[in-house]
Formats: structure tokens, C-alpha cells, sequence
């Protein structure tokens, strides 16, 4: 070894102990900073489970219990035979009644005659949140619309019989009152401002077990076309919703009703990780009006409108699917006095963004009638904005010996619209091409296009026969897009389709 190795090593020797000194520093401090980050974490879950804790014992006082009860009438004991035994076969569900009929039919009157109508009571359950110190409470109508009887339950033991003011099948709201006073009330937050992944917890009583807590985040909005309501625009959920808990509030961390739980998806019966709550500035909206009427007044324009798809866009020349499209309007409706037009497509309501059918159905349906408001639409590729008063929502309860034309590309037979062919499918006054078959796998079965369609429009363009539309569809390119406005029953829609 030479001179200036051991040099050096006499160096990192006499330098091992300092070397050895920082190094135990740095694990010390590791190890203190480690202890610190698990008590902070720690100290972090406590400080969470303490805002829960908190959020409970101010909301819970104004969450309810209701038991409803309802009369219903059943065939007597004896009245029947059944193999299942008296009062259990599995076809007096309603499910079976509703695609099977009712069993045995036969001769009802004559077992009737041998034996008295009797009645059973069925129970149900379900809750329910105070909005008022007098006595106003927010449910479900499908908890309380079809009650004989209400009875509320608050979370001291009291029992009240209540009095359903009024209850909307629609949007699934219903108010209900109970007389007391200085009652605990839980306030109305702001259902807009809630943000996908914000915090909520949902209160009710699944099972009947009454005030319970479960917690989770807001996991998307605007959610529509679930088919639960005729009217949605639910919060998703994963905070636990089971059967007792519709009609209770879905909360934020500032202990505000920001919905009402109304449904889950489920394939059991019970929680599968995804709930519906009705959101509460909608919910409020119909609340006022049972309030002060005892039924719900809606907005309604005239028309039927449907979603812009991707191929719809293109052949409209449009480089998104922002809005909605105008199938039809109705006659003399507040959109035709107005100047709406078939084939305009609907991108703003009062300067807000259509995205859906859902959101402009439900935006419309929540304007009082007389209310004017600003339509923006796309027309011929530029944008009108046109005032249009809203009306009011009616009440509901509103082939021949001709060649056909055979079109292989588009799987589609059609003819000529007659006289006797408008009479027998409703079409009197109309003039187009009558859809007379429909190809197994086609593009037209694709797009859900059946016997008995009437094609009115082909390329925007109106047409009278079945031979003017095969000569448009002979001019449309190969592989190019054809755009049919077509009427089924009382309803028109477009529908773009794709040339083989």
C-alpha cells in the first residue's frame, strides 16, 4: 500500500464514527417522522369520524319512521283451489298479474256469489325528513300514495297519524303533515353545487332499523332514463341505500338535504354499490307546489324530441352531439305559435346547456306556465334564438294493394301511402312512404325501425311516394348516410342510416 492509500484510509477511518453518527441521526429521525405520519393519519380518521358523528346527531332528530298501511281486497278462503295452497301461489303476484292476467278466470262471478269479498291489510314501511317546525314532512310517493293510513314515527318515540297533502307520481315526491309544532327541521341545501366525489351520508331506516347512518360520495349526476320516474335527473350514490330508506334525505357535510333517496340498482333486493337520490331543488319545486295546490303543475312546449346521436350530428353537419333534436310539434302548441321547427335542434334554455332530452324535459316541466323563456337552436347550420311562452301540460289520456319497393341496402320495403293505409294506421292527412317490412339484421332493424312506420322526410327532404323515396335513396352514395324523418303511431323521429 502506498503512502497515499494510507493516507486516505487513515481519513475514512478516523471519519467511520461521524459517518455512523449522521446515519443513526437520519433513521432516528425517519423513525420520529414515521410515528408522526401514522398519528396523523390516525388523528385524520378520527377528525372524519368525528364530522360523521356530528352530521348524525343533528340530523337525526328530523329523519322519521313512516308505516303505511293499506285495505286491500282478496278472494275468501275456499274461493279458489289453488296447489300452492289458499293465499300463496306465486300468481296472485302482481308481477304474474300484469303479464298473466288474474288466475283462474273462469268463473269469478260465481265465487263471488258463494263467498264474501274480504279484505287483508298490508303494512309497508319507509322514510321521511321534517322541512317544517309545524309539521311538514318530504317523502316518496311510493311510500305514501297509495296509504290508508300514515303513521310517523320521530326519533323520541313519539307517533303521530298523518295527513298526505299531496303526492306526485311523476318525479315520485310526496309531502306529508302531521300535527305538532317546534318540531326539529332539516335544512335545504343546494342540489346544483354538489360536486361528483363530495361527501354524503344517507339517513333512514333499511330494514326498519331506525336512523341509520351510512356514509359515501356522490359517484355521478344528471343521471336519466333510469325508468324509475317519468321525470329524472337522479344523484348517484354509493353511501348503502336498502329497501326503508326511500324517502329519506341523502345529506352533505353541512348536514343539508341535498336529495331524497328514492331507488338502487339491484339485482338481489339489496345494496350493490349504486343508490338514486331525487335532487332536492327539483324535489323542492314539486314540494311547493303540494303545498300550496295538492298536485303539480307542469310546463310543456309541444314537442317530441329526440337524442343527437353521433350519425344524427353528421348528417345535420355538426362536429358534437351538444343539444337536442325536434322530431315533431305539435299543433297549435306554444312551440309551433312560437316558430319552432321540425328538425331545429334545441342547445340552450334561458342561456343554460341542453345536454339531453332529460335535462330539457325536466327543465321545461319545472317552468310555471305564462313563464317566457329563450330557446336557442341550431337551424341550417346557424344558431336562432327564439322566445317561447310555456304552455301548460295537458293530463295524460291524450296496407293496400300497392306496389312495393324493395331497398336491399337499407333492408327496408316500402309503399305508397293511400287513403285506405293512412285510415288503418292513423295517418289521414300525411303523405310518404309506408314501411311494410323490415329485414332481419338490417340497418333499419338496427335502428328500431318497424312495419307500419310512415317515412315522411328523406335527406330533409319531404316526399309523397314510395317511388320518390327509393330515387333519393339511388342518389345517396355508397357507404354514405341516409336521414328519414319517420312517424310511428303519434310520434316522428329522425333516424340516420348508414348505406351498405
Amino acid at each position: 500500500m502506498s503512502y497515499q492509500d494510507r493516507k486516505e484510509y487513515f481519513y475514512q477511518s478516523r471519519n467511520i464514527p461521524g459517518i455512523l453518527c449522521a446515519v443513526a441521526v437520519c433513521m432516528f429521525f425517519l423513525f420520529v417522522n414515521s410515528g408522526m405520519a401514522k398519528e396523523n393519519g390516525i388523528e385524520s380518521l378520527r377528525k372524519t369520524g368525528k364530522a360523521f358523528a356530528s352530521i348524525a346527531k343533528r340530523v337525526s332528530p328530523a329523519v322519521v319512521l313512516i308505516q303505511v298501511e293499506k285495505i286491500l281486497e282478496r278472494e275468501p278462503a275456499g274461493g279458489s283451489f289453488s296447489p300452492f295452497g289458499n293465499g300463496n301461489s306465486p300468481f296472485d303476484d302482481d308481477f304474474f298479474r300484469r303479464f298473466f292476467g288474474q288466475p283462474f278466470p273462469k268463473s269469478p262471478e260465481s265465487r263471488r256469489r258463494r263467498f264474501p269479498q274480504q279484505k287483508r291489510q298490508v303494512v309497508g314501511q319507509g322514510s321521511g325528513f321534517i322541512i317544517s317546525a309545524d309539521g311538514y314532512i318530504m317523502t316518496n310517493n311510493h311510500v305514501v300514495g297509495d296509504a290508508d293510513k300514515v303513521t310517523v314515527k320521530l326519533e323520541d318515540g313519539r307517533e303521530f297519524t298523518a295527513k298526505i297533502i299531496g303526492a306526485d307520481p311523476h318525479s315520485d315526491v310526496a309531502v306529508i303533515k302531521i300535527e305538532a309544532k317546534d318540531l326539529p327541521v332539516l335544512p335545504l341545501g343546494d342540489s346544483d353545487a354538489l360536486e361528483v366525489g363530495e361527501w354524503v351520508v344517507a339517513v333512514g331506516n333499511p330494514f326498519g332499523l331506525s336512523h341509520t347512518i351510512t356514509a359515501g360520495i356522490v359517484s355521478a349526476k344528471g343521471r336519466s332514463s333510469i325508468g324509475i320516474n317519468d321525470y329524472e335527473n337522479f344523484i348517484q350514490t354509493d353511501a348503502a341505500i336498502n329497501p326503508g330508506n326511500s324517502g329519506g334525505p341523502l345529506v352533505n357535510l353541512n348536514g343539508q338535504a341535498v336529495g331524497m333517496n328514492t331507488a338502487i340498482f339491484s339485482r338481489s333486493g339489496g345494496y350493490m354499490g349504486v343508490g338514486f337520490a331525487i335532487p332536492i331543488n327539483m324535489a323542492k319545486s314539486i314540494k311547493d307546489q303540494l303545498v300550496k295546490k295538492g298536485f303539480v303543475v307542469r310546463g310543456y312546449l309541444g314537442i317530441v324530441i329526440q337524442e343527437l346521436t353521433t350519425d344524427l350530428a353528421k348528417t345535420f353537419g355538426l362536429d358534437n352531439q351538444q343539444g337536442v333534436l325536434v322530431a315533431q310539434i305539435t299543433k297549435d302548441s306554444p312551440a309551433e305559435n312560437a316558430g319552432l321547427k321540425q328538425g331545429d335542434i334545441i342547445v340552450e334554455l334561458d342561456g343554460k346547456p341542453i345536454e339531453n332530452v332529460g335535462s330539457l324535459r325536466n327543465q321545461v316541466a319545472l317552468k310555471a306556465p305564462g313563464t317566457k323563456v329563450k330557446v336557442s337552436v341550431l337551424r341550417n347550420g346557424k344558431q336562432e334564438t327564439i322566445t317561447i311562452t310555456i304552455g301548460k301540460l295537458p293530463e295524460s289520456g291524450q296496407m293496400a294493394a300497392v306496389s312495393p319497393h324493395v331497398l336491399d341496402n337499407l333492408g327496408l320495403t316500402v309503399k305508397t301511402l293511400t287513403n285506405d293505409i293512412a285510415e288503418q294506421l292513423g295517418y289521414q292527412g300525411e303523405k310518404g312512404a309506408v314501411v311494410t317490412e323490415v329485414k332481419s339484421g338490417s340497418v333499419a332493424e338496427m335502428a328500431g325501425i318497424r312495419p307500419g312506420a310512415l317515412i315522411k322526410e328523406v335527406n330533409r327532404k319531404r316526399i309523397q311516394s314510395a317511388d320518390e323515396f327509393e330515387r333519393v335513396v339511388e342518389q345517396t352514395p355508397k357507404h354514405g348516410t341516409v336521414l328519414i324523418l319517420i312517424r310511428e303511431g303519434g310520434f316522428s323521429r329522425y333516424v340516420a342510416l348508414q348505406m351498405k
